[in-house]
């Protein structure tokens, strides 16, 4: 089954998306989806680029055209390269699933659980708003809670920030009680020494990990977080392909795996990656703020692995872009169950991407109160 076709499609629903579908000369496609967001042009052409190595291909050999993608240039791939692999890789396998008339989870090992435990996305400007958000979900029947560090405006300024996260996190805890497991995320806006003090400050609480403490250019510097606290901490959402998990992992500098399917390198790189994490105790929590391509993707690999501790899903499926995605993974009551059809078992409807033209965008801007920049 040779490869046709490779087809990028930004669009912006409630937010900006990147899918690709990958056609083959027997009339079985694939979609799959890309991280990065706004960074949707440069993914768009390094997909078109990589496009003319594909056409031709055998789309059954997955690990070779990884390989092919990702080192055929010399330079190896990295972010914004990864995602355009992550995309195609993950069309491949619903492609490969499809002909052989068999979802991508047996492919991967078959069922290790009938479920996947989520968590949602709890929101609120006020405390008052972030409790009842936590209430809500807990009520729907998520066990989980997760919010993050917040800002002030656009100024987000390291020790108010630690302050305030601090007393969200003993509100919530009494809020929903010792059983709702507590996820905080840091996304990257602090240094060491603040993180530092805040994973000491929230340990009482017992939160089921604080996510993303430190930026994540330098993952070493988990070296010296893992010294001084005790909290079990989550990263790597940000890290594409295997290389900058072998320290964290090797190591054990953390306990939850962020693995973002849709920049690592698909759902061949995550594998390995997931793999090598059991060898470690280490469990996956993957990174999932996407579309429903990104869910799906991570259903399966989370439906394949022993090793997983929780699954991100801030979007229910089958409550947005239904005209897009008519048929998308199944949800029930804070748990993904696992798909029906082959493939990823989820439908793309080509013609309505028409009603989701493409918008450019930018990240907030966050700054320190003497003006200097800071992570979003």
């Amino acid at each position: 089954m040779r490869i046709t076709r490779v087809k990028p499609f930004p669009l912006h629903a409630d937010r900006q998306y990147m899918f690709v579908k990958v056609e083959t000369d027997e009339g079985i496609y694939g979609i799959g989806e890309a991280g990065i967001t706004w960074r949707e042009w440069a993914i768009e052409g390094a997909v078109r680029h990589l496009e003319s190595a594909l056409v031709g291909q055998d789309s059954f050999r997955t690990e070779y055209l990884w390989q092919k993608m990702a080192r055929n240039a010399f330079f190896p791939a990295d972010k914004i390269i990864c995602a355009a692999i992550s995309a195609i890789d993950i069309a491949l396998w619903d492609i490969k699933g499809k002909a052989l008339n068999q979802p991508v989870y047996n492919l991967l090992g078959g069922l290790c659980r009938d479920k996947v435990v989520c968590y949602p996305h709890n929101r609120g400007d006020t405390l008052a708003e972030l409790l009842a958000s936590c209430r809500k979900t807990v009520s729907e029947g998520w066990r989980f809670a997760r919010w993050g560090l917040a800002s002030q405006g656009d100024v987000l300024e390291a020790s108010a920030a630690v302050r305030r996260g601090v007393g969200e996190m003993e509100a919530v805890r009494d809020a929903v009680g010792p059983e709702i497991e507590l996820c905080y995320d840091v996304h990257t806006r602090l240094d060491t020494p603040d993180a530092i003090r805040f994973c000491r400050d929230v340990e009482r609480f017992k939160p089921f990990f604080i996510e993303d403490p430190l930026r994540s250019e330098n993952e070493n510097c988990y070296e010296t977080l893992a010294r001084h606290v005790s909290v079990p901490i989550a990263a790597g959402e940000q890290w594409a392909t295997k290389w900058p998990f072998r320290a964290v992992i090797e190591n054990e500098w953390i306990q939850y795996a962020r693995i973002d399917l849709c920049i690592v390198g698909g759902i061949t790189e995550a594998l390995k990656v997931a793999r090598w994490c059991e060898a470690h105790y280490i469990k996956l929590a993957c990174h999932n703020p996407l579309g429903p391509v990104s869910t799906a993707a991570c259903l399966h690999l989370d439906l394949a692995s022993d090793n997983v501790g929780v699954q991100e899903c801030p979007r229910v499926p089958g409550g947005y872009m239904q005209d897009l995605f008519p048929v998308q993974a199944p949800f029930e009551k804070g748990y993904l169950l696992p798909t029906k059809g082959p493939g990823l078992g989820i439908e793309f409807d080509e013609s309505a991407a028409k009603k989701y033209p493409y918008r450019a965008g930018h990240a907030p801007e966050y700054h320190r109160l003497d003006g200097s920049f800071t992570n979003w």
